[in-house]
């Protein structure tokens, strides 16, 4: 009992965590960005894509990032999604260690295409 307590702490840190970075960092400049030429980088699998996505985003899942990033821009502003914002916190990094400079999580796709929708 004492563990599944631990547990759900960490996973509600880390939500709450998520959600203040989120609007810390996407929130205010998000349509600025996407005006300014940013691309959205959807991370899911192509399976997941294909049920439905951003119009216009790119898809290079998580599972291939480590070999597709060569095909982006390291000039270019990016901004990461996934289904629930887990899988694009982690291909931020992965891009960040391979030097791109400008690369935000998104979140879930899903809360950035109403987001985009306003």
């Amino acid at each position: 009992m004492k563990n599944i307590l631990i547990l759900c702490g960490i996973i509600l840190t880390v939500y709450v965590v998520y959600r203040i970075y989120k609007y810390q960092t996407l929130d205010d400049g998000l349509e600025k960005m996407i005006r300014n030429g940013a691309v959205i980088l959807d991370v899911r699998t192509e399976k997941e894509y294909e049920t439905g996505h951003i119009e216009g985003s790119v898809n290079i899942s998580l599972g291939t990032i480590r070999e597709r990033y060569v095909e982006l821009d390291p000039d270019k502003t990016y901004i990461t999604v996934c289904s629930h914002g887990l899988r694009s916190v982690k291909v931020e990094n992965i891009l960040k260690e391979k030097g791109f400079k400008k690369v935000y999580n998104g979140g879930a796709w899903i809360d950035l295409q109403k987001s985009l929708e306003k």
